[in-house]
C-alpha cells in the first residue's frame, strides 16, 4: 500500500501569496482542530486561482470524492442511463436478475411481483434463482470499518434497500424488515437474537443459510431502531421477492443464488430512475453503496481497486497535473488521497460543463450558535466526513453574481487513525462542528477576494 508519506514525497507544494482579507492561519488556529488544513479556491468562470493553502497536498477526501464519481459516471454512462432489474422465465425456473440498480427498494420489487404474477403461466416455478453478477461482489465496502455499520454493506449487482435491513425492538421483541416507502415485508433470510452481554454491540455469522446477528441486551434500552447491513444480498432480495409474490398469489420456492448469466424469456422489468436523479440523491444523502455501484458500472472493472484506478486514469486524462490515489468511489476508505487543487480544477472544468451545481445540495450558512442564518451567499456543495476529517467542496456565489469553485480539507490523521471504524468516538462531534465553522469562514473570505 502506498503510504501517505511516500505519496507526498517529491510533490511541490503550491506557494502563492494569500489574498484573503483575514489571516487564514489565525482562523485555523482559533478553530483548535489540531489538524492539517488545506484549500483551493478558483474563479468559477476563468479558473484563476484566488486562494490556496497546501493546495497540492493530497489528503483524505472522504465523501467529497463522490463529486469525482458523479462526473465520472455522467461521462461514461450518460445522464439518462437507467439500470434494469429483470425477471426471466427459463422452463420451470424463475430468475430475478439484478442489473446493478443501486436504488431498488421493496416497493419496486412489489411492482415486479405484480407483473410476474400476471405473466407466469402454469404451475408454480420449481426453482427460483437470484443473479447478482452484473457487478462484482464486494464483501464490505471498507474492511477496516466495523461489520455492523449500515453504510458499509456488501455490494453486488442485486441490491435492495441499499442492502440494509431495518431492526427495531420494543418490550423485548425484535423485528427485521425490508423497509421501503410503502412495503416493509419481514426479512426471513436474516435473524437476530439478544444476548446477555454488554459488549460487543453486535456479532455476525454468515456461514449458514441465513445471516445471523446477535445484539448485546445491555446496550438496547427499552425500545429503539437502527439499520444493519446486508451481507447476502441475493438471498435477501430473493426472500423479499418471494414474500411479495406470495401476496400476489404466486408461490415461489426458496431462493438460490444464480452463478451463471441468466438466459430465458423476460416476463417483468423495472427500470431505475435516470442517472442524474440517482446522482442527486447520492450527493444529498451521501450513500456509499450508490457511489461504489455507479463507479463499478462506469469502469466495468472486475474489482473495486481496479475500478478506482480506472477513475484516477479518467481524472488524469482531464487534468495531467491531477494528484490522486484512490481505493474506492465513495470516499469511505481512509487510504484515499486527492489534492484540493485537483478537485477544485475538476469542479471548475468538468463540473461546470456538466452542470454539477444542479445536483449538489444547498449548504446553509450558520451563525456563531450554529443556527441557520439569512445570507446573500449561496453555497452548493458536498460535505465529506470521517472521524476527525471534515471537508467541503463545491460552488459559492454572492449577491453580485461572483462565483467560485472551492475545496476545503481538514484532517487530524493521528486521531482519525486511532478511531478507525468507531462510531462517534470521544470528541468528534465538537471537532466536526468547529471544522464546519472554519469552512464557512474560509468560503466567505474566498468570495470576498473573487
Amino acid at each position: 500500500m502506498l503510504s501517505r508519506r511516500s505519496l507526498l514525497a517529491g510533490m511541490a507544494v503550491l506557494a502563492l501569496p494569500m489574498r484573503l482579507r483575514a489571516d487564514p492561519a489565525a482562523a485555523i488556529g482559533a478553530a483548535k482542530l489540531g489538524a492539517d488544513v488545506a484549500f483551493a479556491a478558483l474563479d468559477a468562470t476563468s479558473g484563476t486561482l484566488l486562494a490556496a493553502r497546501e493546495a497540492d497536498q493530497p489528503m483524505a477526501p472522504a465523501s467529497t470524492l463522490k463529486i469525482v464519481t458523479a462526473l465520472y459516471a455522467l461521462d461514461r454512462l450518460g445522464a439518462g442511463h437507467r439500470f434494469a432489474t429483470r425477471v426471466l422465465a427459463a422452463g420451470d425456473t424463475l430468475i430475478l436478475a439484478g442489473g446493478g440498480d443501486p436504488v431498488l427498494d421493496s416497493d419496486d420489487l412489489a411492482g415486479l411481483a405484480g407483473q410476474v404474477a400476471q405473466a407466469w403461466q402454469g404451475p408454480p416455478p420449481a426453482r427460483f434463482l437470484v443473479w447478482g453478477g452484473a457487478l462484482p461482489h464486494v464483501a464490505r465496502l471498507d474492511p477496516a470499518q466495523d461489520e455492523y455499520l449500515p453504510y458499509n454493506p456488501t455490494l453486488s449487482g442485486m441490491m435492495l434497500n441499499f442492502n440494509r435491513v431495518h431492526l427495531d425492538w420494543r418490550s423485548g421483541q425484535m423485528a427485521l424488515q425490508a423497509r421501503g416507502r410503502r412495503q416493509s415485508p419481514r426479512a426471513y433470510s436474516i435473524t437476530i437474537a439478544g444476548v446477555a452481554r454488554s459488549s460487543p454491540l453486535f456479532t455476525y455469522d454468515g456461514s449458514g443459510p441465513r445471516e445471523s446477528w446477535t445484539i448485546a441486551r445491555g446496550a438496547m434500552g427499552a425500545q429503539g431502531a437502527r439499520w444493519l447491513p446486508v451481507r447476502q444480498p441475493e438471498l435477501y432480495a430473493g426472500d423479499v421477492f418471494q414474500t411479495l409474490c406470495r401476496a400476489q398469489g404466486l408461490a415461489l420456492p426458496d431462493p438460490e443464488r444464480g452463478d451463471l448469466a441468466p438466459t430465458g424469456h423476460e416476463i417483468a422489468r423495472h427500470d431505475s430512475p435516470p442517472l442524474d436523479r440517482i446522482l442527486r440523491g447520492m450527493l444529498e444523502y451521501s450513500t456509499n453503496l450508490t457511489a461504489e455501484a455507479l463507479g463499478l458500472a462506469a469502469s466495468s472493472a472486475g474489482d473495486l481497486r481496479a475500478s478506482a484506478q480506472a477513475m484516477v486514469q479518467w481524472l488524469a486524462a482531464r487534468d495531467p497535473q491531477a494528484r490522486a490515489e484512490l481505493y474506492d468511489h465513495s470516499g469511505l476508505s481512509s487510504r484515499n488521497r486527492i489534492s484540493p487543487l485537483t478537485l477544485a480544477r475538476l469542479l471548475q472544468g468538468e463540473g461546470r460543463a456538466r452542470d454539477l451545481a444542479a445536483l449538489l445540495k444547498h449548504v446553509p450558512l450558520r451563525d456563531a450558535k450554529g443556527k441557520k442564518t439569512a445570507s446573500p451567499l449561496q453555497i452548493l456543495a458536498k460535505t465529506g466526513t470521517l472521524n476527525f476529517v471534515s471537508n467541503l467542496a463545491g460552488y459559492a456565489k454572492d449577491a453580485a453574481g461572483r462565483e467560485i469553485a472551492f475545496v476545503v480539507f481538514a484532517a487530524d490523521e493521528n486521531r482519525r487513525a486511532a478511531s478507525e471504524g468507531q462510531e462517534l468516538p470521544d470528541g468528534v462531534i465538537g471537532w466536526t462542528k468547529r471544522a464546519k465553522a472554519l469552512q464557512q469562514a474560509l468560503v466567505e473570505d474566498f468570495l470576498a477576494t473573487a
